[in-house]
């Protein structure tokens, strides 16, 4: 076959048909697209794993700008932060040449216009945009041609700050770079959140941790407190509450001896109670005035925390010897009265000394060294405060036992001032019997006569000799009555031989009815004094006048024995009836002490019994009601 030739004057074109030359533009591009997708991907990929590297937020992100930069292969790269209350977008990480930190305004500049406007911006030549500033490629020497900003966002929407990628190594920035920069701005506001809320994480779990520490010291202190009510809550004393006191404070503070130094209230004296290991009692010393720490603490007001007691010039060794232990560090906090005075302090003495551990045990027993565990150990400002809680507690129960000591004391001298008004009292009927018989033996001149007006006046000594009694058994806490058999004839026989001279002289017949005269059950020499003083009142209410008194016994139905004394006398005001009883109160007799009707109540209340009265304008009726006592 021949081969076919062209037509004359026309020449065959080496170019490929139309339809080709279409498929190969589009194969250039999808290879250009494939290209950037990789290398989008790639740079996803490399920023995920940026974010996920054990690093600091500083370090993450110029990690991440780097990524960005070749990514869009940008000659350098820039990300701002924004600085909301100085209105500035400031450089936090920059990449390629040596360039100095970045300030502007927000809305100056390229990168300002993005921060303010929040969105996106592709600028393929730098010097023919207006919004461009010049000023930093005058100052640093660099061109720029072409850039791609971005905002960053965060998870509200808020913009943070901008990245910006600078010149790109081939041509001018794409509208695909700048879409690539957008992927890679949320990715980097996504690690600037995360970092953040990590950070917010370590904060808050630091604060956790800080506030479940102050808990744990609060715990603790609360059941320090809970302890030291409790120990001061079982003493009884003022010795017992200090050891409460010290012992607490001693435990908690890890001290070797405490002491509490207070100043008696009456008289200004301080005393200095100690104690420690070796004696484990409360031992007291007196204190000068302003002698050693304590007495510094006191005239200050102001705490002590010393390592050197021993050298130190406001201590005192003459109270080391004793105490009889070498005071080497200190505690001392002063105690503030009722008036704001310094009134006392609290100190221990000698910090610890920590035990060593196992681990330092055994490298010691390895070592054939020395096996002491003695460590060196100091007070510390946490034990200082300790310190100042316990006392600030103990100073008020210390003040409130001081105040009850003072009261009791009070109270007892009260009492027995009290005890004694009445047995002064009950003294003015046995010593009137008795100036009554003195003067009728000095009349009487028949010894037998005599003899039998003595044998009345013994029998009122006996009577005194029962007061003295009562009065020191009252000293020594014992209040027991004396409850025997007593025949009432006998007794009222007595009691009527003691009462006549006083009777006579007074122009007062006595009448002694015993309508119930067998055997009854009770305090024979309480029941006499009882009598003598309801006597002595129905004298005294009688006046100059006399009368007639009479004594009656009898058993109501149910057989309680029922004594009554009845006068002629005037009766009882209006206005003390409802308190005859009580102590001190009197009807205005002169020389009268308002105790009479109170020691009779007093008998008859320690018998089981009841005193009452009735009065009338012709005379009053007093009523001592007894039940028949138990068995013993």
């Amino acid at each position: 076959m021949r081969k076919s030739t062209p037509p004359p004057g026309k020449v065959m074109s080496a170019l490929p048909p139309p339809s080709v030359r279409g498929l190969q533009a589009r194969v250039v591009d999808l290879e250009q697209a494939l290209g950037r997708e990789m290398r989008v991907g790639a740079a996803l990929r490399d920023v995920g794993a940026a974010q996920a590297t054990p690093l600091n937020l500083d370090q993450q992100l110029q990690l991440m700008v780097r990524k960005i930069s070749e990514a869009l292969d940008a000659e350098r790269a820039t990300l701002y932060f924004i600085d909301e209350e100085e209105g500035t977008l400031t450089s936090r990480v920059l990449l390629g040449g040596n360039i100095r930190s970045i300030r502007l305004k927000v809305g100056a500049g390229i990168a300002g216009h993005v921060a303010k406007t929040g969105r996106p911006l592709l600028v393929e030549d730098a010097y023919a945009d207006a919004r461009f500033d010049r000023s930093w490629d005058e100052r640093s020497g660099y061109k720029t041609r072409t850039l791609v900003t971005a905002p960053l966002l965060d998870h509200n929407g808020r913009i943070i700050g901008v990245v910006q990628a600078l010149n790109k190594r081939q041509g001018a920035f794409r509208r695909e770079d700048l879409s690539l920069l957008e992927v890679l701005a949320g990715q980097a506001s996504l690690t600037i959140d995360h970092s953040h809320v990590i950070i917010e994480l370590r904060e808050q779990t630091q604060e956790l941790q800080q506030t479940k520490a102050e808990l744990e010291l609060r715990v603790r202190d609360l059941d320090i407190l809970v302890r030291l009510e409790k120990a001061m809550a079982r003493a009884a004393s003022f010795e017992e509450l200090a050891l409460s006191v010290l012992g607490e404070a001693m435990r908690t503070i890890e001290a070797q001896a405490g002491a509490i130094a207070l100043r008696d209230a009456e008289t200004g004296a301080v005393s200095l109670y100690v104690v420690d290991d070796k004696h484990g009692n409360l031992r007291r010393f007196p204190l000068k005035e302003g002698q050693g720490l304590v007495g510094h603490a006191m005239r200050t007001g102001e705490p002590i925390m010393t390592d050197a007691a021993d050298a130190d010039s406001r201590a005192d060794l003459t109270l080391n010897e004793l105490a009889g232990f070498d005071c080497t560090s200190a505690i001392v906090v002063p105690l503030e009265g009722e008036d704001q005075a310094w009134t006392g302090a609290i100190a221990l003495y000698n910090k610890r000394a920590a035990a060593r551990s196992k681990e330092e045990d055994a490298f010691h027993d390895r070592r054939r060294t020395l096996p002491p565990i003695i460590v060196p150990a100091r007070f510390s400002e946490d034990d200082l405060a300790l310190m100042v809680m316990i006392t600030s507690n103990a100073s008020t129960a210390i003040q409130l036992q001081v105040a009850r000591e003072l009261r009791e004391r009070d109270e007892r001298l009260g009492t027995i001032g009290r005890l004694l008004s009445g047995v002064m009292h009950d003294l003015k009927t046995p010593l009137s019997v008795i100036r009554g018989y003195v003067q009728f033996m000095v009349k009487e001149g028949r010894e037998a006569k005599r003899e039998e007006q003595a044998g009345h006046i013994f029998k009122q000594f006996d009577h005194i000799s029962a007061m003295q009694r009562d009065v020191l058994e009252f000293a020594r806490g014992e209040r027991a009555l004396f409850v025997r058999k007593v025949f009432l004839t006998k007794f009222f026989d007595e009691i009527r031989v003691a009462l006549e001279p006083l009777m006579e002289r007074n122009n007062i017949q006595l009448v002694v009815d015993l309508q119930e005269n067998g055997a009854a059950r009770f305090d024979e020499a309480q029941m006499t004094r009882a009598i003598n003083n309801l006597a002595r009142n129905a004298v005294e209410a009688m006046g100059e006048k006399g009368g007639t008194f009479t004594i009656k016994s009898t058993r109501d139905r149910d057989g309680v024995l029922v004594f009554a004394f009845t006068d002629t006398g005037p009766g009882i005001p209006k206005e003390i009836e409802h308190r005859l009883f009580r102590s001190f109160v009197t009807s205005g007799k002169e020389g009268g002490t308002g105790l009479g009707l109170a020691i009779v109540r007093r008998i008859a209340e320690e018998h089981g019994g009841s005193v009452e009265v009735s009065s009338t304008p012709r005379g009053a009726t007093f009523r001592i009601r007894l039940p028949e006592p138990e068995e013993s």
